[in-house]
C-alpha cells in the first residue's frame, strides 16, 4: 500500500514538472515570436526614462539627493520642448535594456553608445553626444600604450556596454562588472588589468576624486556617438529628434555641455556621422539557437561554480553555525554575547552588503582576496549565522531529561553532545535547514557582482550582446528550479530515513 502510494506521489511529479516545462517553452516560443515592443504616443503626458543614477557626470546623485547630470539634463529639456513630464526610473545598466524591453519604461537616457547590434533590435535617436574611448591602467603600469596591448589582458566592464566589445575584439578577457567605479576599484587592487571608458566619464572621474592610482594609458582610437534608445516601433523617436535638433539650434545643447565639461560636446549634424539609419531587420539568431548554443555553457557554469560554491560555503556555514549556537547556549557570558552579536550583524546586514564588504572594502586594509574564496568568505560567514539559530533551536528542543539522564551515567558534556543531544536535533533541524541550503543555492547567483561567472552571470554575458534577456534568464530560472527539486527530494529522503525509530 505504502510503496502504491509512493508511486502515485512520483507519477505526479513527474508529471508536474512536465506541466511546468512545457509552460517554460511556450513562454520561451512567444517571447521569440514576438518583438517585445510596444507603442508609447505619450498621450498620458509622462515620458518615463531609464537611467543609472550611479554614472557621473551623466546621471548621478547630486548634493541635494536629487537625481542630475548631462543626460538628465538633455533628457528633460527634451521632455520639455515635447510639454511632457519626464519621470526617472533608476536601474544598473547591465538590466536597463531588459528594463526597457519589458516596458518599465519609454527612453533610456544613459550614454547609450550607437553600434549595429543597437540598430537593430531598438529605435535610437540622433546622436546628441560625441566621445572617444580611453584605457585606464594603474599608475606605473607601463605596459600597455595602445589598444592592442590590453589583447590575453584582463579588463573590468559592464557587460552590456559597447567598451565590453572594444576590449573584446582587442582580446581582452571581460570580467563583467555593474559601474565604472567598480571597474577603477579592481583595477588599482589589482584583480584587472585595465577598463576602457568614456574620455568624458574618465575626466569626470578624475576631476572629481583626484585620484593617483589609476592613470590614462592610452586612447583606443576611435570615436563613439551616444543617443537615446527606445523599443523597436515606439513611435517616439520622430518627436524625440524633432526635440533634439530643436535644442542643437537654439544653444541648449551646448550649453548643457558646457556646464558638465567645459566644451561642447554635442552633435552638430546627424547627417554627418550617419547615425540614425536604422537597420532593417533582425539579428540573424532565434531565440531557439541562442538557447541552444548556451545550454551547455550554462551547465558548465551551474557544475563548476554553482554547485561547489554552494556545497562549500553550506559546510564550512554549518560548522560555524555550530559553534556559534552552543556559545550562544554556553553558560559563559562573553562567549554567549559575542555569539549573539555575531548572529545579529549577520542577520541585520544584506548579503550583497557582505560580499561587497569582503570583496571590495578588505583591500583597503591590504587584504585581497580572489573571487570564488571571497564569496565562500561571504557566504559562509551568512551561513552561520542563520543556521546558528537554527541548530541552537533544535538543541534547546531536546528535553531537559536527556542531558541529566546522560549525566547520571557519567557522560561528560562533549560526548552527551555528540551521541544524545545532537542526534535528536538533527532531526529537528533538517527541515529549516534544507530550506538554508535551498536559499544558498539562490543566493549564489549574488556572486556575480564580484566577478565570479557562475549560473546567472553567464546568462548575463549570453544575453548582453543580443539582448535576449527573457529567454537566457528562463534558462537560468530552469536550472535553478531543477536543482532546488532535486535538493528537496534529498530532504524528503533524508527525513523519512530520521524518523524510522521515532514512535508515533
Amino acid at each position: 500500500m505504502i510503496a502504491g502510494r509512493r508511486r502515485v506521489r512520483a507519477v505526479c511529479s513527474v508529471r508536474a514538472v512536465l506541466a511546468a516545462l512545457a509552460a517554460v517553452l511556450a513562454l520561451l516560443g512567444v517571447a521569440g515570436c514576438s518583438s517585445g515592443s510596444g507603442t508609447s504616443d505619450l498621450d498620458d503626458g509622462v515620458l518615463v526614462v531609464g537611467t543609472e543614477g550611479t554614472y557621473s557626470p551623466f546621471s548621478f546623485q547630486g548634493d541635494d539627493g536629487q537625481l542630475t547630470g548631462y543626460d538628465v539634463d538633455v533628457v528633460r529639456a527634451v521632455g520639455e520642448r515635447l510639454g511632457v513630464r519626464v519621470d526617472f526610473v533608476q536601474t544598473p545598466f547591465d538590466s536597463i535594456f531588459a528594463g526597457l524591453q519589458s516596458g518599465r519604461f519609454d527612453l533610456i537616457a544613459n550614454q547609450v553608445t550607437v553600434n549595429d547590434e543597437r540598430r537593430e533590435r531598438y529605435d535610437l535617436s540622433r546622436p546628441y553626444t560625441v566621445s572617444e574611448g580611453e584605457i585606464l591602467a594603474r599608475t606605473g603600469d607601463t605596459s600597455i600604450t595602445s589598444l592592442a596591448d590590453l589583447a590575453g589582458r584582463t579588463t573590468a566592464q559592464s557587460s552590456t556596454s559597447n567598451w565590453a566589445e572594444v576590449a573584446a575584439d582587442a582580446g581582452a578577457r571581460v570580467e563583467a562588472v555593474e559601474g565604472f567605479v567598480q571597474a577603477v576599484q579592481l583595477v588599482k587592487d589589482g584583480r584587472v588589468d585595465a577598463t576602457v571608458n568614456d574620455s568624458l566619464a574618465v575626466a569626470e572621474y578624475f576631476a572629481q576624486t583626484g585620484d593617483t592610482g589609476v592613470a590614462v594609458a592610452a586612447q583606443t582610437g576611435d570615436t563613439s556617438l551616444q543617443a537615446f534608445a527606445a523599443r523597436r516601433d515606439s513611435g517616439l523617436m520622430d518627436r524625440v529628434n524633432e526635440a533634439l535638433q530643436g535644442l542643437y539650434d537654439d544653444g541648449t545643447l551646448a550649453r548643457i555641455s558646457e556646464q558638465y565639461f567645459g566644451s561642447d560636446v554635442a552633435v552638430p549634424d546627424e547627417a554627418e556621422f550617419g547615425a540614425t539609419e536604422e537597420a532593417t531587420g533582425g539579428s540573424g539568431t532565434s531565440t531557439g539557437d541562442l538557447i541552444a548554443r548556451n545550454l551547455v555553457p550554462m551547465l558548465k557554469a551551474t557544475v563548476t561554480m554553482t554547485l561547489p560554491l554552494t556545497a562549500i560555503s553550506f559546510v564550512i556555514g554549518l560548522a560555524i553555525a555550530l559553534a556559534v549556537a552552543l556559545a550562544r547556549i554556553s553558560s559563559i557570558r562573553p562567549l554567549a554575547l559575542a555569539a549573539r552579536f555575531y548572529v545579529s550583524i549577520v542577520r541585520g546586514t544584506p548579503l550583497l552588503l557582505q560580499l561587497f564588504i569582503v570583496f571590495y572594502a578588505l583591500p583597503q586594509f591590504g587584504i585581497v582576496i580572489s573571487p570564488f574564496p571571497a564569496a565562500i568568505v561571504a557566504f559562509s560567514i551568512n551561513v552561520g549565522g542563520y543556521a546558528a539559530e537554527i541548530i541552537r533551536a533544535a538543541i534547546l528542543s531536546v528535553p531537559k531529561g536527556q542531558w541529566e539522564a546522560a549525566q547520571t551515567i557519567g557522560m561528560g558534556y562533549r560526548t552527551t553532545l555528540q551521541r544524545i543531544v545532537l542526534p535528536q536535533a538533527l532531526r529537528t533541524a533538517v527541515p529549516p535547514l534544507s530550506n538554508t541550503l535551498i536559499s544558498l543555492v539562490k543566493d549564489t547567483s549574488l556572486a556575480s557582482t564580484i566577478l565570479v561567472t557562475e549560473l546567472l552571470r553567464t546568462a548575463q554575458l549570453a544575453a548582453a550582446p543580443t539582448f535576449d534577456f527573457f529567454a537566457l534568464y528562463s534558462v537560468a530560472a530552469l536550472y535553478y528550479w531543477v536543482i532546488c527539486i532535486a535538493l528537496s527530494f534529498v530532504q524528503g529522503r533524508l527525513e523519512t530515513r530520521l524518523d524510522r525509530y521515532v514512535a508515533r
